[in-house]
């Protein structure tokens, strides 16, 4: 992992240890994040996600390890380090009865004195409702917005001082399909917008593969995987599963070629219809490798790996 580190880190990560009393939640995290990179943070229950955000966003002190956020050690972070953060809770409840636009001006003035020459602060108001789709809605009170534009607004205010680092946390907890899809379209657009890093951390696979640049697998207080959706499912498994219908017959097919298997399926068979290709989904690669790691064969796991890189 050290090998991997760049001067340029928005998030360095080395070594990190979190103890709570006699327990280790945390045993040795290392990761690194480039600017305008997609991060997600996936694990099980109880694998220390929430405890590594709180530590990169200086809300808890670390036990042992080096952590650089926007090249500050966040245990020393002061305010104007901080403004260069955002947060996304799952929800903020406490503002009913505000204005969008009223809500969002007054969250923004406190970003004014941490403006600098090249990151204007705060995002001006409407500009900032347009980005997140709320320009219908600017004047409403924040009770009267449905759960997606709830959302959209979460979003708003965590990126109102133009933020370098985004942290969400399980950003469409509770969503329908289609506010669903509304919210990684407008994530898509924060990141077109500039090198905002963006970590989220949600138990949705679907949506950490359609979001992420890269996923870390956390479990057992470590980092076990490290890669895109594709890279890790090329190093667990090897195997394609091939289906096809020949007439009335519906037929299923695992194999680790799966190119030479259609190319010769298909100069056997004139009459093939249906024909799919399914590889590892992101799903399988994470049940797979949370379960290796549960039965302690994390070992032979790293060993996958190397051979996949080679």
């Amino acid at each position: 992992m050290e090998g991997r580190i760049a001067v340029t880190a928005v998030l360095d990560v080395r070594g990190l240890q979190m103890h709570y009393g006699p327990a280790q939640v945390l045993r040795g995290v290392n990761f690194t994040a480039q600017a305008g990179e997609v991060l997600a943070l996936l694990g099980p229950n109880g694998a220390g996600k929430t405890t590594t955000i709180e530590i990169l966003e200086g809300f808890r002190m670390r036990s042992a390890g080096e952590v650089s956020v926007l090249g500050v050690d966040p245990a020393h972070g002061d305010e104007a380090w901080r403004a260069r953060l955002g947060v996304v809770l799952q929800s903020w409840r406490d503002h009913a009865k505000w204005r969008v636009d009223e809500l969002l001006e007054h969250v923004g003035s406190f970003y004014s004195a941490y403006a600098t020459s090249t990151i204007a602060r705060p995002w001006p108001t409407g500009e900032l409702i347009a980005a997140v789709g709320l320009t219908e809605h600017a004047h409403k009170r924040v009770r009267m917005l449905s759960g997606g534009q709830r959302r959209r607004l979460d979003v708003a205010m965590g990126i109102v001082g133009r933020p370098e680092l985004l942290f969400l946390d399980e950003p469409t907890a509770g969503f329908d399909p289609h506010a669903r899809r509304e919210f990684h379209d407008l994530v898509h657009r924060l990141t077109d917008l500039g090198d905002t890093t963006i970590l989220l951390t949600t138990h949705d696979l679907d949506e950490a593969e359609k979001l992420a640049d890269r996923i870390l697998v956390l479990a057992g207080g470590t980092i076990i995987a490290d890669g895109s959706a594709d890279e890790l499912a090329q190093r667990i498994t090897t195997e394609a599963e091939v289906r096809w219908t020949l007439g009335d017959e519906r037929f299923v097919h695992s194999t680790s070629d799966a190119t030479k298997f259609v190319r010769e399926l298909l100069a056997q068979h004139d009459e093939v219809t249906g024909l799919e290709v399914r590889r590892a989904s992101l799903e399988d690669t994470y049940m797979a490798l949370v379960r290796a790691f549960e039965a302690g064969r994390e070992v032979a796991t790293e060993r996958v790996f190397e051979r996949a890189a080679a």
